[in-house]
């Protein structure tokens, strides 16, 4: 007495008929932003609770703390610096 795929069938037919393709297209890709949107709060907390940095664009804690870090270094302006009048 489960629902076999004739149920689930009939079910998106009548579904159809009463919404449409429009507003069930709609739902959808409402229903998909939502659980991306869920997904992703749950990862920020996740990483907030482990002290990690999870927004894009911040750098994260390297895997192995002993080696250095290979990259180029340039300089930058900071307003501890003087400037040239």
């Amino acid at each position: 007495m489960g629902l076999s795929i004739w149920h689930l069938l009939v079910v998106l037919a009548i579904a159809l008929v009463i919404f449409g393709t429009k507003k069930l297209r709609d739902f959808g890709g409402d229903l998909g932003g939502a659980i991306k949107n869920f997904k992703s709060s749950v990862k920020d907390e996740d990483a907030d609770q482990n002290g990690t940095p999870a927004a894009k664009g911040q750098r994260k804690i390297a895997k192995h703390p002993g080696k250095p870090i290979e990259g180029k270094v340039t300089a930058k302006h900071t307003s501890r610096q003087k400037k040239k009048v």
